[in-house]
């Protein structure tokens, strides 16, 4: 009989990260998105995750806003068919765009950023 436990915390690297690598690798994760969508913060979190929480917690925040605004985009063009989604699309993609350099910002001053709407699936 196995239990479910939950996974265990990250391990951060026994060497921290300097702040401007830090600061660096947060940039990316937010503004890579406005080229490369979810993929900027998934690859970010995937290679550097580990390394740093400060990272961490800005590339899980950008993944998270990154996949809501993919369900938007997708839902959009399913609308498309009711004529609305072409109204919907430009906007998401603004609203994308818009906090992708406010997030950008926040972290170049390293401070924390959190999307205003956004789906917490990633942890």
């Amino acid at each position: 009989m196995t239990e479910n436990y939950p996974p265990p915390p990250p391990q951060y690297s026994g060497q921290p990260m300097r702040p401007d690598e830090e600061r660096t690798w947060s940039l990316v994760a937010h503004v890579g998105t406005i080229i490369f969508g979810f993929l900027a913060p998934l690859i970010v979190l995937l290679v550097k995750g580990n390394d740093s929480p400060t990272v961490r917690a800005h590339a899980v925040e950008s993944l998270n806003f990154q996949i809501t605004a993919t369900i938007g985009y997708v839902a959009s063009y399913i609308l498309m068919f009711l004529l609305i989604g072409f109204i919907t699309l430009p906007a998401i993609w603004i609203l994308a765009v818009v906090f992708a350099i406010m997030a950008t910002m926040a972290a170049s001053n390293g401070k924390p950023y959190r999307y205003p709407f956004a789906l917490r699936l990633v942890k």
